[in-house]
């Protein structure tokens, strides 16, 4: 090898693309011993213990996610937590009491709400962000007021005036938002997730949801006019028996419209994220990757929410962990470069940025 090819060399390992999995290493047993005492603990204290529930829980998940051979830190105090529980109780009894005291108000105050939320949104991922570290390098959220605005309040009112048709617009909106503004140390994170491949992601559920409708109106029928024949023209004592059918005949549809939205979402939810993941880069050059499979997510949630259901809850920790496994599987970090290197140069340079967190992390209000 001569002297000239060496950096050709050195240069072409420096930009080969590596692929660092996620990984979790947690387990239910282990999860479940946190998890029951939280819940005791809570139910003691009135709800009181909750804020430290929340960050016991955290810091379990956050150190148990490794990438490239290290975790994440969770590093929230549980009394910002607490204080931005009771600011929001506060404010939700005030909200009650002038309901009942003078009703009209009530539309000024929904008004006042729809401009308060995006400010809690807002600093709740300011504080999220601002809580976790990897590798004693803390994230920050720059978003700001009008961008969750725009994200929260006018991507929903799109999506219901659209009936859904518009979603992916709000999704990329949400996307771009939620983790265009974050912030490794001093490094940018950028998200532009394309219309046209959330448009890709939109159709599948779509259809599920449009075809489940159909699907369900038609069983409703079939069932429904039976019944209808049965009293047409019948006593008064039968029409009240068809009366109770009918109010029967809807309760017992909204069970199977909900298990059918829940899968709708969860199919757009998954795609979605793969998407704006796929499209996340880091400092520009290191790109998010996630590969999750829709329907294999959709498994794991609806069995995760029966089997919570009918363990009256004990099933949790196993749910939780059998998720967090799942989404960390499905995840990686395409790394182009030496990561170790790139790693101790923002150590180096942005470790006066992530010390001074801790004394401006606000409080964490639960959005």
């Amino acid at each position: 090898m001569t002297d000239a090819e060496a950096p050709r060399t050195t240069a072409a390992q420096d930009l080969a693309v590596r692929r660092e999995p996620f990984v979790f290493t947690g387990n239910a047993r282990e999860y479940f011993g946190i998890w029951i005492v939280n819940v005791l603990l809570t139910i003691v204290t009135l709800g009181v213990y909750s804020a430290w529930a929340k960050v016991r829980r955290l810091r379990y998940f956050y150190g148990n996610t490794h990438l490239a051979g290290a975790s994440f830190d969770y590093h929230a105090r549980p009394m910002r937590i607490l204080v931005g529980r009771i600011i929001v109780l506060v404010l939700l009894g005030l909200y009650n009491i002038t309901l009942n005291v003078f009703a009209p108000a009530g539309v000024v105050l929904a008004l006042i709400l729809v401009f308060v939320i995006p400010y809690l949104i807002m600093r709740g991922l300011r504080f999220s962000a601002r809580v976790t570290s990897y590798r004693n390098v803390r994230f920050d959220f720059t978003g700001g007021y009008w961008g969750a605005f725009l994200a929260y309040v006018v991507g929903a009112i799109v999506i219901y005036l659209s009936a859904g048709v518009l979603a992916p617009i709000a999704s990329q909106w949400m996307w771009k938002y939620t983790l265009g503004n974050l912030r490794y140390g001093d490094r940018p994170i950028s998200c532009d997730p394309r219309l046209e491949k959330l448009y890709g992601q939109w159709w599948l559920p779509a259809v599920v949801l449009v075809a489940g409708l159909v699907l369900l109106v038609g069983i409703a029928v079939a069932v429904a006019l039976p019944v209808f024949w049965q009293f047409d023209g019948g006593a008064v004592g039968d029409e009240a028996a068809s009366t109770v059918w009918i109010i029967a005949l809807i309760y017992a549809a909204l069970i199977p419209f909900l298990a059918l939205y829940l899968v709708a979402g969860l199919l757009y939810r998954a795609g979605t994220r793969n998407v704006a993941f796929n499209e996340t880069v880091i400092d520009g050059r290191h790109v998010l990757s996630s590969s999750i499979g829709r329907w294999r997510y959709v498994w794991i949630s609806v069995s995760n929410l029966a089997a919570t259901i009918c363990t009256l809850g004990l099933a949790r920790p196993w749910a939780a962990i059998r998720m967090a496994s799942y989404m960390a599987t499905v995840t990686a970090l395409d790394t182009t470069g030496s990561l170790e290197d790139y790693f101790s140069s923002i150590k180096t340079e942005g470790a006066a940025v992530g010390s001074e967190f801790m004394d401006v992390e606000g409080f964490d209000v639960g959005f």
